[in-house]
């Protein structure tokens, strides 16, 4: 696949394009969004997404197409996995529900920066290193069943634990547990302190880090295509912030969320294992040549998978929760 200079320049151009539209929305007014405006932004971004799959098919080929989308629905559900991660900051800091768009809008921000640093260096690597796969496949399978394991914990007792780097914040720097507006410092009798919210900033950050591990190595299990890998994560980060307050506390109520990720995860964390072994160049693996019984399943099955996997998640977590409240409306 040629991705001409012109191209990337062009494609991320319009990415922050949209992107300052969403900052200029926000910084102008502050608000808790309606499920009406949520829903229109998403169904855009959703629509934009599909356009550049249209266009990637005609300019590319459809074997292209597919990859993008299969990665696309895979950044889009550890991006959900990742909301939940926020609302449990949200939660934790008690941030007034005007302010969360402000900070979740700088948190897709960081995402971008992150996922942006992390796909060039695996591209660089991927080049350079093949047998790097090994190590994704390995990661993502370790990956896949610390996921899923939290997934069968009991989710009700599940609390938020601020990573290091904001306690070291809290520590060092005078805070107070006061908001203002949106603003990260605040002056307090003559003394000038640290407001809640870049605490929060600050754990957003953190957890994008993270989530940065796992999701460029998921990404490049789908397409080895930097440009592919980048689009899927910037089309998958759009709409995000309208996604989480469409949701609000339907996210709770995804309890099979961690377990369906974890077989996602490790689906691909197989495949890229699969695909290592098919391009084997490891001295002490086969003696250095690739290995044929190692089968490359081919993108629509990869799609039908996730597809699969992602609907039967969402399905069996939406019947569990109406389980739940028949329950309890039969007990009172």
């Amino acid at each position: 696949m040629d991705v001409s200079p012109l191209v990337w320049t062009v494609s991320i151009g319009l990415a922050l394009a949209i992107l300052f539209v969403d900052v200029a929305v926000v910084g102008r007014r502050p608000h808790v969004p309606s499920a009406a405006e949520c829903l229109r932004y998403l169904g855009v971004y959703i629509g934009l997404a599909l356009v550049f799959a249209g266009v990637v098919a005609l300019v590319w080929g459809t074997a292209p197409a597919g990859e993008f989308v299969t990665g696309w629905l895979t950044e889009y559900s550890l991006s959900v996995d990742n909301l939940f991660v926020f609302l449990l900051i949200m939660t934790r800091f008690a941030v007034p529900r005007q302010f969360q768009q402000t900070a979740l809008l700088v948190g897709i921000i960081l995402a971008l920066v992150f996922r942006g640093i992390f796909i060039a260096l695996g591209a660089a690597v991927i080049e350079h290193f093949s047998w790097v796969f090994y190590l994704f496949g390995i990661f993502l399978v370790w990956t896949a069943i610390k996921v899923a394991r939290e997934g069968m914990g009991d989710s009700e007792d599940e609390e938020y634990t601020p990573p290091a780097l904001v306690r070291i914040v809290q520590r060092v720097l005078p805070t107070t547990e006061r908001f203002d507006g949106v603003h990260l410092t605040a002056r307090i009798d003559g003394r000038r302190v640290v407001t809640p919210m870049l605490l929060v900033l600050v754990a957003i950050g953190a957890t994008d880090l993270l989530f940065a591990f796992d999701s460029i190595p998921a990404v490049f299990g789908v397409t080895q295509e930097p440009y592919l890998v980048l689009m899927a994560n910037v089309f998958a980060l759009m709409g995000l912030r309208q996604l989480y307050f469409l949701l609000g506390g339907l996210l709770s109520k995804l309890r099979y969320l961690n377990i369906g990720l974890g077989f996602l995860l490790g689906f691909i964390g197989v495949k890229l294992v699969f695909q290592a072994l098919s391009e084997n160049t490891l001295p002490f693996v086969n003696g250095g040549e690739n290995v044929s019984w190692a089968p490359e399943p081919p993108v629509w099955v990869s799609l039908v998978v996730i597809v699969g996997i992602l609907a039967i998640t969402t399905v069996t977590s939406i019947a569990a929760a109406r389980r739940d409240e028949q329950r309890a409306s039969v007990g009172d």
